[in-house]
């Protein structure tokens, strides 16, 4: 049979590791926070690529309507108030007028109207 022996040895004394603080430099702090500016930018446009317009709530439905001889703009624009239930004759004139570009309230025979539907 044979016999091992163990000599006892010291063990190595742990050292303390000394840590090193991070220090940056002006232009490090620069580029740390130009990273941090391009990934928030990046983060709003990455979240508003899903937002999706639609054309459901905000287009004005219109009619198109063709002035008869003797017609008037006033008569229009009441026949259309009365249609989406808005009163005031006025403001129907003053909307038909922006929504045709019209200088004055001169309608002709024949011209085509883009008027506010219900």
């Amino acid at each position: 049979m044979s016999t091992m022996t163990f000599a006892p040895h010291q063990l190595p004394t742990v050292e303390r590791v000394q840590t090193r603080s991070v220090r940056l430099t002006r232009r490090g702090r620069l580029v740390v926070f130009m990273f941090g500016v391009l990934l928030a930018f990046a983060l709003g446009v990455w979240f508003a690529a899903g937002s999706v317009a639609t054309q459901e709530a905000g287009v004005e439905q219109v009619e198109v309507v063709t002035v008869a001889p003797g017609e008037t703009l006033w008569d229009i624009a009441a026949d259309a108030a009365a249609v989406t239930g808005e009163g005031d004759v006025g403001d129907m004139v003053a909307r038909i007028q922006d929504m045709n570009s019209l200088d004055s309230s001169m309608v002709y025979a024949g011209q085509d109207l883009r008027v506010p539907a219900e």
